[in-house]
Order: C-alpha cells, then sequence, then structure tokens
C-alpha cells in the first residue's frame, strides 16, 4: 500500500495534479502578495506534497498586501473560514500574539530538538518571536535596496561602476537624470503601502519608532526629521515625481526612472520586465548615519493557526518545509528575497553558488548584517498607525505639507492611537 501510494503520488504530480486524491490531512493555507508569491507557493506545495503525499495543501484566496492579509486574518479568527496555516508580515505577527490567534511553536521546537541543524539558527528564528512566544518561521526576508538604470546614470555624467554610496550623491545624480529632458524621472522612492521604506531612512539613521518603553512617539526626534527631509530633497532636488506604487514600477522598468528604492523581494520580477531594455543593475541602499544606521527586515513569517491537534502535526511539517532550506531554495531565485534558512545559504544542495551567478542579488545578501526587525506597533491600531505614517509622507511628496509639519501631525496622531496604559 506505501509503495502503491508513492506511485500514484508521483503519477499525478507527474500529470500536472496538485493534490492526491488519497490525502488524509488537508490545510488550508493563506499567503499575502499572489504577484511575488504565487508561483513559488505553487513550487514548494507541488514538491511537499510529492513528499508527504498523505498532505494536501489547499491555497485559499490569498490577500493583495500585508496589511490587507492581516486584517483578514484577524477577521476570521475563531470562525470556521480561518485557514490552518497563514503567511503574514513580520511586523504583523505582534498583533496575533497579544490576541492569541496563532499557535506558539516552541513546544514544537523543543520536541524537534535540533532546528539549528535544519537552518533554524537561534538568530533566524528570532525573526518571528515576539516576548516568549515563538509565534512562526521566516519565511522570506528582505532588506531595500538601490536599483538603477546604468544606462541613464551614464547618460548624466555618472560611473555605473561606481554607484552613489551617500543619499547627496544620490539625490545630485536624480536631479542630472531628471535634466536629461525625454520624460525621464531621477529617483522613485517606494514610501506608498507601509511604514517599511520610512524605517529604512529611520533606522539608517539610527532612530527608533518608539522610546524603550514604547509609550512615547520617538521617530520625530532628529533621526525622523532627517529621514522626511531626504524624502523632501529627493522631489525638490533629485526629480522624484509624485508616483503611485504601480506607475513607479512602470515607469522603472520602461527606462524612464534612474534610481528605484524597495525591496530585494522585487528583484525576479524587476529583471523579468526589464528584460533587454536598459542595463538593470543594483547597489546598496546609502545610510543617513554609516556607524549606527541599520535596516528593516522585511518579508513574512509562516504561522500555525489550525487548533485541530490532528492537524497540528501536518502544519509543522509544512511550516517546516516551506520555511527550509528547500523553500528557501525557491524563494530567493523566485523574488529576490536573501535567505532566511542557513543551512540553504552554504549548502551547494541549495544556494552555495547561486550569488556567483546572479550578481544582481548580491545587494541584498552583503546587507544581511544590517538587519533588525521590522517594527510592530503595540495594541489594536497597528494598521492605522501605520497608514497615519503613510498618509503624511504622502503630504511631503506631494508638497502640501512640510517635513516639519508632516512629522509632527503623524508623531500627535500615531502617540493617540497608541495604548493607553
Amino acid at each position: 500500500m506505501h509503495f502503491l501510494r508513492k506511485t500514484i503520488a508521483a503519477a499525478a504530480i507527474a500529470t500536472g495534479l496538485c493534490v492526491p486524491a488519497f490525502a488524509e490531512t488537508t490545510l488550508n493555507v493563506h499567503y499575502p502578495m499572489p504577484g511575488f508569491f504565487k508561483d513559488v507557493m505553487d513550487v514548494i506545495s507541488r514538491k511537499f506534497m510529492e513528499e508527504n503525499p498523505d498532505i494536501r495543501i489547499n491555497f485559499v484566496s490569498p490577500s493583495a498586501t500585508y496589511e490587507e492579509g492581516i486584517q483578514t486574518i484577524m477577521r476570521q479568527a475563531g470562525t470556521s473560514e480561518s485557514p490552518d496555516i497563514t503567511f503574514i508580515g513580520l511586523n504583523r505577527l505582534r498583533m496575533l500574539a497579544e490576541r492569541n490567534v496563532n499557535v506558539d511553536l516552541k513546544p514544537f521546537i523543543t520536541r524537534d530538538g535540533n532546528m539549528a541543524e535544519q537552518g533554524f539558527s537561534d538568530h533566524i528564528l528570532r525573526l518571528a518571536r515576539v516576548g516568549d512566544q515563538q509565534v512562526g518561521l521566516a519565511f522570506a526576508t528582505s532588506n531595500p535596496i538601490m536599483y538603477y538604470n546604468a544606462d541613464l546614470v551614464r547618460a548624466a555624467g555618472g560611473d555605473p561602476d561606481q554607484p552613489p554610496k551617500t543619499w547627496d550623491e544620490v539625490i545630485a545624480l536624480g536631479g542630472k537624470i531628471k535634466a536629461l529632458g525625454n520624460g525621464n524621472d531621477g529617483i522613485d522612492f517606494r514610501w506608498q503601502g507601509d511604514d517599511w521604506m520610512f524605517s529604512a531612512l529611520l533606522f539608517g539613521a539610527g532612530g527608533t519608532m518608539l522610546s524603550p518603553d514604547e509609550k512615547k512617539v520617538a521617530f520625530n526626534g532628529p533621526e525622523g526629521k532627517a529621514a522626511v527631509e531626504l524624502v523632501s530633497r529627493m522631489v525638490k532636488e533629485g526629480g522624484m515625481p509624485v508616483f503611485t506604487k504601480q506607475a513607479g514600477e512602470q515607469a522603472f522598468v520602461a527606462g524612464k526612472v534612474g534610481f528605484a528604492f524597495q525591496t530585494t523581494g522585487a528583484l525576479r520580477n524587476t529583471i523579468k520586465n526589464v528584460g533587454d531594455k536598459f542595463d538593470l543593475r543594483t547597489a546598496q541602499i546609502p545610510l543617513l548615519d554609516p556607524e549606527k544606521g541599520r535596516l528593516p527586515t522585511g518579508g513574512n513569517a509562516v504561522v500555525i493557526l489550525t487548533r485541530d491537534t490532528a492537524k497540528q502535526d501536518a502544519a509543522w511539517k509544512f511550516a517546516k518545509f516551506a520555511a527550509g532550506p528547500y523553500g528557501a531554495s525557491v524563494v530567493v531565485p523566485g523574488t529576490g528575497y536573501v535567505p532566511n534558512n542557513e543551512l540553504a545559504a552554504k549548502s551547494d544542495e541549495y544556494l552555495a553558488d547561486f550569488y556567483e551567478k546572479n550578481p544582481l542579488f548580491k545587494a541584498g545578501l552583503s546587507q544581511m548584517n544590517l538587519m533588525i526587525p521590522w517594527y510592530a506597533f503595540p495594541g489594536t491600531n497597528g494598521v492605522k498607525v501605520t497608514q497615519t505614517i503613510v498618509d503624511n509622507l504622502s503630504r511631503v511628496v506631494e508638497q502640501s505639507a512640510t517635513p516639519d509639519e508632516a512629522l509632527a501631525d503623524a508623531a500627535d496622531e500615531v502617540q493617540r492611537l497608541l495604548p493607553r496604559r
């Protein structure tokens, strides 16, 4: 019977069927951002079901963004609609933990006893830990990098082999690219959607979101002021227009923008969409303070939600597989995210020679030592806090408020949204 099952599973996969007909356990799985993750999820789940023919992975409707994802999961928590497994943005894990929505993975890790041997070092595990809870396992991790059009840099008098290392150099060269005319713009800084890119500037200046006791806003200090003033300079001096996220992406891949600053996770799609239209390059993102500066860790973690103990063992198997070396070997080349599993990064079987053959991916890898957790705001208003920051950055980009005005308004509103203790 065991041989027959394996034969049927192999035949099902060979014919393109995603689900073994004899599966004993079905796991409903939710994930965000299908534009980034659909293909890799399909590959990972197919391989997992091949190796575990008694477990079926059933993907439910994905969410367009991390923010949509957490709101969906919180709305479905405790209902029959709740999936068994979800992939949640690293900065929203706290919302699950504070409301006891997730299953704590510490007992599973203790029972395994050899997580480090599987590539899950304590440093890796800490990315999805909140307080004493192991909320999930980091699945896809990223940091912000600089994408640039070497042809436009060259046309503006720059040296594409020596990309800018400071924000002053970026802004100066961006302004020259804008001055080339012909519909060219200097900079696209992806500030929309969430607070991640603002965090990149704030943390890059050595700043923090809140005070150590999390009672007071801290992003309105000197570091936050430097961050929003830099955004304003990108507009005034660096040739940054008021792009929507989609418009910015389209303009860059069309060869009409000199510099784009966004997640490494967009790299594979960017390479595909640029094609041979221009000479695409990547480099480290500048830091406002090269000594104290750090970068936020973007991405998501796989989280177990099911309270059905019969399903939890199957869910743990899938979580480890997705976040393990095989999953990382699919996610990294399929997206641009940096490795979240140390075994994958070092082993010849997985990614050891990948970076030498794919130099555009090296920028994110070279910044891993600067990565710190994407800050998770306390309380129930995390999504509102994020939107407040984004809305006020928008005022700076649109030049409808000065940096000082926008920063003060954002700080006042976020302070009101923090939990009252």
